[in-house]
Formats: structure tokens, C-alpha cells, sequence
């Protein structure tokens, strides 16, 4: 049976803040130097901690772009979608108004909310008892509020929901403001999500099941995707946003189009709470869907943007994913994982990757794997090692996996009328 004709959509403007950037210029000149943002936390205290290092967001100010009083009643998370917003809107060139913003969405996944929120108002709890919390504390760690403080900020008053499904809910942000259009219920969708998650619960819980790297003595040299000596993720902090509509609501405002969102599928292993499916049957499957729904073949695909958490187990099946879903083309297209730089944003990685990826072909450079020193038997596809690389790509992936089995992967393609 043929498929149904799907209303296109577009990308007209991308923003975020990352550990190498507080902007979409700055992140991908440290993307293209293959620059490492991990180094000692700062966030907190870590000496009692396995891990003590991570990529944090350097020298950002949340008062440039909320005011002090905002600032001070929102989380360290909803700063980072606040600011990643407004960017993607300036880059659009959009102006949200009384006439349009009934028309107006935004979908701002995260997978932790307000966590160092909810590390100050324990701690608070515990020293000074319950009747000093804040009552800014409910709304400041709830993981909505990313997403209702941008439609506050902006003047959004279209549909708005924060999507959670831990590493892919961003990814599952974009995909799903694009259905939102699809199906009339806005024109514009601001679309992706932030993350805040360097505080004490957090690293304590991901150190508590082995999933953070332990390699202190070099905070850039732990993140290793798909090398043979990787031994967990770096945690990292950041937010990113994309402007999606359709091809005829940008061209009647003159937008610079971006690129195409041509793909976007989802599904779930439905095997473990945290492993991926043996074999990344889930994630093979998300990205044939994706690639059937952009109506295009494997060796089509010009770059893919890798889960690629530096974890054992998640290069492994993501390696076997990509071979089942492309066959012999898998060997053909380059894989990288910007994680390697940027360390593991959760929620928000994949907005950040989505972003990266469109760069990648609009800049007709490809983002390397650093740190790539052992090669993995297990690993033997071509991961971009430790530099960039220049490519005249036409479609490009980005793929998602989260705790829970959540599967998402994204194609973006050049944009032709």
C-alpha cells in the first residue's frame, strides 16, 4: 500500500547553549576544532564522588535573557531552553505577535526537570526543616516548565507540552511539532529541549549504576564513543531549539530555509529498563521507518549523527542498529557522535545533535568522533575519527536512544521546491 501524502516541513531557525558554546556559532566552531567541554565540576562539591568532572555550560548568565527576577524563580534547565528559544527565533528572523500567536507551539522535552532544584530544596529540607522550601520550588523543578516558560517568555499561546522519554525527548520533540502541523493545529513550532542535570542526586544515581565514566585524571579523554577503551558517559549540560513550519507559511515570510525534516520515527524495544534491545532491533527499526518515510534509500543517507554515549553496551547495538537497518551501505556512510564533545546532554542531546546535523550539511563539513585511539572489534564502521571531514551530503540522520527503550531517529534533507 502506497503512503499517504505528508504535508512537508521545514527548519527556518536553530539555537542552543552547550558546553562549547552559548550559541549556535560559537558550539559548532568547537564541534569543527573537535574540542572536548569536559573538566572539573564546578556545579558542586564532587570530591566525595566517583566521577568529578562533566561538560558544564561556561560563564552564562540567564539575566541577559529572562531579568534577575525570572531568573532567580526558574531552574538552571529552563534558562537553557529560554535562551536556545529566543536564539532559533532571532535565527528565523520570526516575531511572534498578538495576530499569530494563537498559531505559535513549542514542545521542550527534558528527561530530569529542575534537578539541582530539587538538590537545594533537600537540602534545605533536611537542614533548616519543611516550612523553609521556597514556593517557587514545585514550579522550578517540575520538567514542564521549560516549555511553559518559553511560551511565557515569547508570547506562544499555541500547543505546548514537554515530551519525556529520558535521552530521546527532545528528539521526540522535534518529531512530534512537526505532526503538530501537519495535522492544522499551529503554523510555527519552536521544538527541542534542555537539560540541567550536573548536581548531586544526579551524578550519585548515574555513578550508582556504572554509568558514568570514571576517568578522572583526563576529563577530555573520557568520552570515547565507539573506541575500545570507552567506560561510561560524561554527563553534560545545554539546550537546543529548532524552528519548524511548512514550506508555504516560511515562504510567505521571506524565511531562509534550512533544511527539510523528511523523516521522523519512533519505537521501543520493550526488553529492559535500561539496555538497549541485543542486536538495537528497536533503533534498526526506527531508522528504516524514518528512511522509508522520507522516501529515500540507505546510501542516500550523507552523514548520521550517532546516539554514540561511549558506553559498551550502546556502541555495540547501535553499531549492529545501523548494519541492520542500511546493510552494505553502513559501510559506506560516516557516523559520528558529537558526545565525544559535548558529553551526554540527556534529554537535550537530541535537539543538540539534530542541530549539529543540519550543520553538517548546510556547512558541507562533517563533526568527528574525538578521542578515538583503540579500535573495537564490535565497531567497525567509519566513525569520522578525530577531525572533521568536508562532504556535499543531501540527507542526513540523527538518532536517539533512551532509558525505557525509546527509539527516535530524525532525517533532514536540502531543501528543493
Amino acid at each position: 500500500m502506497s503512503q499517504p501524502l505528508r504535508a512537508r516541513i521545514v527548519v527556518t531557525g536553530v539555537g542552543l547553549v552547550s558546553p562549547l558554546g552559548l550559541n549556535l556559532c560559537t558550539s559548532w566552531a568547537g564541534i569543527m576544532a573537535g574540542r572536548s567541554g569536559a573538566a572539573p565540576i564546578t556545579r558542586f562539591d564532587p570530591k566525595d564522588y566517583q566521577t568529578t568532572f562533566a561538560a558544564e555550560v561556561k560563564d552564562f548568565d540567564p539575566v541577559e535573557r529572562m531579568g534577575r527576577k525570572d531568573a532567580r524563580r526558574t531552574d538552571r534547565y529552563t534558562h537553557f531552553a529560554v535562551a536556545a528559544a529566543l536564539e532559533a527565533l532571532e535565527h528565523a528572523q520570526f516575531a511572534i505577535t498578538e495576530t499569530n500567536a494563537d498559531r505559535v507551539g513549542v514542545l521542550m522535552g527534558s528527561g530530569m526537570g529542575g534537578a539541582e532544584t530539587l538538590d537545594v530544596g533537600m537540602e534545605t529540607v533536611l537542614r533548616e526543616g519543611p516550612g523553609r522550601l521556597s514556593p517557587f520550588f514545585m514550579p522550578m523543578f517540575l520538567g514542564n516548565m521549560a516549555a511553559g516558560t518559553v511560551a511565557i517568555m515569547t508570547g506562544a499561546r499555541g500547543p505546548n507540552y514537554a515530551p519525556v522519554s529520558a535521552c530521546a525527548s527532545s528528539a521526540h520533540a522535534i518529531g512530534e511539532a512537526a505532526e503538530i502541523i501537519r495535522r492544522g493545529d499551529a503554523d510555527v513550532m519552536i521544538a527541542g529541549g534542555s537539560e540541567a542535570p550536573i548536581a548531586r542526586m544526579v551524578v550519585a544515581g548515574f555513578n550508582a549504576m556504572g554509568a558514568l565514566s570514571t576517568r578522572n585524571d583526563d576529563p577530555a579523554a573520557a568520552s570515547r564513543p565507539f573506541d575500545a577503551e570507552r567506560d561510561g558517559f560524561v554527563l553534560g549540560e545545554g539546550g537546543a531549539a529548532l524552528i519548524l513550519e511548512s514550506p508555504e507559511h516560511a515562504a510567505a515570510r521571506g524565511a531562509r530555509v534550512l533544511a527539510e525534516l523528511t523523516g521522523y520515527a519512533s519505537t521501543d524495544d520493550a526488553n529492559h529498563m535500561v539496555q538497549p534491545a541485543p542486536g538495537g532491533s528497536g533503533a534498526a527499526k526506527a531508522m528504516g521507518l524514518a528512511l522509508k518515510r522520507a522516501g529515500i534509500v540507505p546510501n542516500a543517507v550523507g552523514y548520521i549523527n550517532a546516539h554514540g554515549t561511549s558506553t559498551q553496551l550502546n556502541e555495540k547495538f547501535e553499531t549492529e542498529a545501523i548494519k541492520a537497518a542500511f546493510g552494505g551501505a553502513a559501510y559506506d556512510v560516516p557516523i559520528s557522535s558529537t558526545k565525544s564533545m559535548t558529553g551526554h546532554l540527556l534529554g537535550a542531546a537530541g535537539a543538540l545533535e539534530a542541530a549539529f546535523a543540519i550543520m553538517a550539511m548546510t556547512e558541507g563539513t562533517l563533526p568527528p568522533t574525538i578521542n578515538q585511539t583503540m579500535p573495537d572489534p564490535d565497531c567497525d564502521l567509519d566513525y569520522v575519527p578525530n577531525g572533521s571531514r568536508r562532504a556535499d551530503v543531501n540527507h542526513v540522520m540523527s538518532n536517539s536512544m533512551g532509558f525505557g527503550g525509546h527509539n527516535v531517529s530524525l532525517i533532514f534533507s536540502r531543501f528543493r521546491n
